[in-house]
């Protein structure tokens, strides 16, 4: 007897439409642990200068920047390729997240999503690998 293995066909679709999922929990208090006017040099090597000023202009920055480094956590883990913070860029767009990649050999279509929550700030991406 044959049987349906899900793992087997989810692989297998997933190398025919080329797309990937990532998610990355972060917890809050990890940033407001290593303060921003303090720790630059840390905030510098993960995140760009837009990012930064985007955080830095809200009162509670820290859930922004767990945000942005959740959303960054989940393009990596939905490409599986490594790739190091400082080429992964976000944005918003009509209060959107936004994400891509500095431009490699591959290029990819990202959707975003970002929620904060009082201790928590998760980010969802979906990619699709263009072929």
């Amino acid at each position: 007897k044959k049987y349906f293995d899900i793992s087997y066909h989810t692989k297998k679709m997933n190398e025919f439409f080329n797309i990937g999922i990532g998610i990355d929990l972060v917890e809050i208090n990890r940033f407001k642990e290593r303060p921003y006017s303090t720790n630059q040099s840390f905030y510098t090597k993960i995140f760009s200068e837009n990012e930064i000023n985007y955080c830095l202009k809200f009162s509670d920055s820290y859930r922004h920047f767990a945000g942005k480094f959740a959303l960054k956590e989940a393009l990596i883990k939905s490409i599986k390729k490594k790739i190091h913070f400082s080429d992964i860029f976000t944005w918003h767009l009509d209060s959107s997240p936004q994400i891509s990649i500095k431009k490699s050999h591959e290029e990819y279509n990202f959707h975003a999503s970002l929620s904060h929550e009082t201790d928590f700030a998760i980010g969802i991406v979906l990619s699709k690998k263009v072929i």
